[in-house]
């Protein structure tokens, strides 16, 4: 069995499928559902902003009008292959042959339209066992374009029909509780929301998954955004001394993922931002009660391209106003940089830090 399993390049690993897999998946969802979530946004809020400038009549209706009404349709179509996306992610990253990467397409639609809320978590595990299996009987017969696709599809259809809703009922209701939780203890459930999933943010799993696959969004969202936003600006303005402007914009809006080498080697390092997370997302939910409105992968994105913010406008209306940016800017950039500052002069003064332990690596 071992000997056949290398053979297929079937790994059963924590490696492949907690963190190549979801991983992948992330952005499968990053790459349909998100991104189409912020054109579909732009396009709508852009529309609603010039619709207000006095415009000639017929240039509106056939030309600026029109355009808009692209974005949003462009954003439509992209959050609807959410589903084949997130598959097709996980099977490229699991190094599935062809025919199984392109047949996943149809196994991730099922697992995520039958999953319900909490399709991402179902197409995770349906996809990584159609996948596999999909992979060990890729070329083993005459006849393998017929083969591989027909079991790596009838079974990835079968266990989203029978597991799914399950699979999505038992994530929903994870997600609801946290949320619920939060609303009944935004202080205590701010500082665990926030120091976890910022902490999974720089773990080599995927933060982004996490958030998408309970459904994370509202107060918890929020809590969120804020632990993401302290390890993400938090790093880049601990490490400044080392890694200078290039560090500061590959880990405040690329990821603080960067870091876990050099956490590897000295574990001490990581609690700067872990602390800022810890005093930042009870702020988030107790003073500024900021919620996340977008989908909920981008509660897990921190700054990475300030999908977490943008997740958050998106919902706000007429009704928001300087506090609520006030606290969206203090939450995501100001607090977190200042905290990790402060910090990692103290930890540096007491020798905790030194010189050198936050260099990444050329």
């Amino acid at each position: 069995m071992k000997e056949f399993l290398k053979r297929k390049n079937i790994d059963i690993s924590w490696k492949s499928y907690g963190i190549k897999a979801m991983g992948a998946m992330a952005q499968g969802l990053f790459a349909s559902l998100l991104i189409g979530t912020i054109i579909k946004t732009l396009g709508e809020q852009a529309g609603k902003a010039v619709a207000n400038i006095q415009w000639n009549h017929d240039f509106w209706i056939n030309c600026v009008k029109p355009f808009f009404n692209i974005l949003v349709d462009i954003g439509v179509f992209a959050q609807s292959v959410a589903g084949p996306a997130m598959a097709v992610s996980i099977a490229v990253a699991l190094q599935a042959p062809p025919l199984v990467v392109f047949s996943a397409a149809a196994v991730g639609y099922a697992a995520n339209a039958e999953g319900g809320a909490g399709g991402p978590l179902a197409v995770l595990l349906i996809a990584i066992i159609a996948v596999e299996v999909g992979k060990a009987v890729s070329k083993e017969t005459k006849i393998d374009i017929l083969v591989t696709p027909f079991v790596t599809v009838t079974l990835g259809g079968i266990m989203a029909l029978g597991w799914a809703p399950y699979i999505g009922w038992v994530a929903t209701k994870i997600g609801e509780f946290t949320k619920w939780a939060t609303i009944q203890q935004p202080f205590i459930m701010g500082i665990i929301v926030s120091v976890v999933i910022g902490i999974a943010l720089t773990l080599p799993i995927s933060s982004a998954a996490i958030c998408a696959a309970f459904g994370l969004t509202g107060l918890a969202g929020g809590a969120a955004v804020a632990g993401c936003c302290a390890q993400m600006v938090g790093f880049a303005i601990l490490s400044y001394k080392e890694n200078k402007v290039g560090g500061l914009v590959s880990q405040g809006i690329g990821t603080s993922m960067l870091q876990m080498g050099n956490i590897a080697k000295k574990p001490v390092i990581w609690l700067p931002p872990i602390i800022a997370s810890a005093i930042t997302g009870p702020i988030a939910t107790c003073l500024f009660k900021m919620e996340m409105n977008g989908p909920a992968i981008s509660s897990g994105m921190g700054t990475c391209g300030f999908v977490g913010q943008i997740g958050v406008i998106t919902g706000w209306n007429s009704s928001a106003g300087w506090f609520d940016w006030l606290g969206l800017i203090l939450i995501s950039f100001v607090l977190p940089a200042i905290l990790c500052f402060v910090l990692g002069k103290i930890f540096r003064k007491a020798g905790i830090i030194k010189d050198g332990d936050l260099k990444l690596e050329n």
